[in-house]
């Protein structure tokens, strides 16, 4: 395929700096900057505005580090953090990665069920988490699944509650600074991070500190962040594109970057790109979609102001209609860039200047500089343009390829690489043209996607199984305009259980408060029976129509 202009690109400088070995992951995110420089601008939704620099990030995480290395961190153990968008969690996870320590994020939205099973599969055995999330600990309504504090040590902000909780800012009195990081080398993990399934469990990823290079190819490449912007990423860190790239990657490249911990709404969004004076911007199609919607509703109030120079979306397709509706009221296109938590971003319409002509609206775009991507048809073998096949990565010729596979589940990684170690499956159709673009087709999976979020329909299956009516369920995604996919429940009820919208209220409240609050079904509807197979299998392709 066509692609000369990323063969052009010289990744080799990436590979090398990221050979390591390292002082630490701290030195290359925090230590090396400009102490002085601002790290990132915070605000949360009861109007708390707070600026932080580097050097400040340093002094708490070092502190915090030793804090955390009384409770037995060190290089490779699990430390769980279940805390919202702000300086806590940015000074925790720096701190475990000082220790060596690895990092398994646990998005604030989730249940009691879906923290336990990431906090046990994942052996960590210290949580921080703060006061409006420390219930979840608790185990469910019926008192099932708690986090054994006797054996998980748990650090809570602003604790509020007669436990053996340590009180996190207390535990930084009386604390001399770390005096030493410790070395990593690139291939040590330095995050786990759990991805939904169509069948089991979600899948711990395990990411080694050589990700890093791929990481900083996608700010600098993808979303072209310069010295000088001012860059929100609105992605949640808990899932990968707001971990890799709104956390991660804005601290590699030691510039200053938004954190903003509210519930989304388009005025709020308009008023800090003004108050902040927001360059460089990325978020899932739905926000954009939102904002089409509403804009004609907030921007009285001088949307032509926005110093806005690049918008990016990720997470699923991006229609062509919210493109042109950006070009006519922003002023700019959004370039659609595709990835996944295994791997990053590897597909982009690329804003950097060398890269502009890799641009094509209705496209995902070209193979990100350090990856060679193709599609593969069912025999595994790489087909030509216009057919259509899986997305593949060709681990021999992606110098920037990380995945290291499934934590503790060989059997997944494998499915992963069905024809060879060569071929990295992606699990997404696709085709591409003769200059290389590629343009999604879906899913060869029952995997969700809404609101930017994946959502794996086994997880929502079991939370609804467990309501006292409910005899059977499945889970599919259904079309939504705003937020791409909508989680719809198909719930055959027991014999003495009539249905009723009472009964699809209490099943939707009980998802939403024993696994998570983004993952519950928003539609449901009660069917005497499901489609299967003779073998007894699901057909959810039947139920989505």
């Amino acid at each position: 395929m066509s692609n000369n202009l990323i063969n052009q690109v010289d990744v080799s400088p990436l590979i090398h700096q990221y050979k390591g070995p390292f002082s630490s992951v701290v030195e290359l995110l925090c230590d090396r900057h400009d102490g002085e420089r601002i790290a990132f601008h915070y605000e949360n939704a009861s109007g708390v505005k707070r600026s932080y620099s580097y050097g400040e990030l340093k002094r708490h995480s070092l502190l915090f580090a030793n804090v955390l290395k009384s409770l037995g961190v060190k290089k490779g153990k699990r430390v769980a953090v279940l805390l919202p968008k702000g300086s806590e969690l940015i000074i925790s996870v720096l701190a475990i990665w000082r220790l060596g320590g690895v990092h398994v994020p646990l998005f604030t939205a989730f249940g009691p069920q879906a923290i336990y099973y990431r906090v046990e599969n994942s052996g960590a055995d210290v949580i921080i988490t703060d006061a409006a999330n420390r219930s979840k600990l608790n185990g469910t309504i019926a008192g099932t699944d708690a986090i054994d504090s006797s054996k998980v040590k748990i650090i809570t902000v602003d604790k509020n509650e007669v436990n053996d909780d340590l009180d996190y800012w207390s535990s930084f009195k009386n604390v001399q600074p770390l005096e030493f990081n410790e070395v990593v080398t690139k291939d040590d993990l330095f995050v786990i991070l759990y991805t939904s399934g169509t069948t089991g469990h979600p899948k711990g990823v395990q990411v080694p500190v050589y990700a890093l290079a791929a990481f900083e190819a996608y700010m600098r490449y993808g979303l072209d962040v310069r010295e000088g912007d001012v860059f929100w990423n609105m992605a949640d860190p808990g899932w990968a594109y707001g971990l890799y790239y709104g956390l991660i990657g804005p601290l590699l490249l030691g510039g200053t970057f938004i954190v903003y911990s509210a519930p989304f709404s388009v005025a709020n969004t308009i008023r800090v790109f003004q108050d902040y004076n927001v360059t460089n911007f990325a978020a899932a199609p739905t926000v954009y979609r939102s904002m089409r919607a509403e804009w004609d509703d907030v921007t009285s109030n001088g949307a032509e102001r926005l110093k806005l120079r690049v918008l990016s979306s990720a997470g699923e397709p991006l229609n062509r209609d919210v493109i042109n509706w950006a070009e006519k009221n922003l002023g700019l296109p959004i370039y659609d860039h595709y990835g996944q938590t295994e791997q990053g971003m590897v597909i982009n319409n690329h804003h950097h200047t060398t890269l502009q002509n890799t641009y094509k609206p209705g496209s995902m775009g070209q193979a990100m500089p350090g990856f060679k991507t193709t599609i593969l048809n069912e025999k595994g073998e790489a087909v030509g343009p216009n057919e259509e096949g899986q997305i593949a990565i060709d681990t021999e010729q992606s110098p920037l390829f990380w995945f290291k596979g499934y934590y503790q589940n060989e059997e997944k990684t494998k499915e992963r690489f069905l024809y060879g170690n060569r071929y990295y499956l992606t699990g997404d159709d696709s085709s591409y043209d003769e200059k290389g673009f590629f343009y999604f087709s879906g899913r060869n999976d029952d995997i969700i996607s809404s609101a930017g979020y994946r959502i794996g329909p086994f997880e929502v299956e079991n939370a609804i199984m467990e309501h006292v009516a409910v005899s059977e369920t499945a889970v599919v995604g259904v079309p939504d305009e705003r937020r791409g996919e909508l989680v719809k429940a198909y719930v055959v009820l027991k014999a003495k259980y009539t249905p009723s919208d009472q009964l699809a209220k209490e099943i939707q409240l009980h998802v939403k408060e024993n696994l998570s609050a983004h993952e519950y079904p928003r539609i449901i509807e009660f069917v005497a029976a499901l489609p299967k197979t003779p073998s007894g299998k699901i057909q959810r392709f039947l139920l989505r129509g």
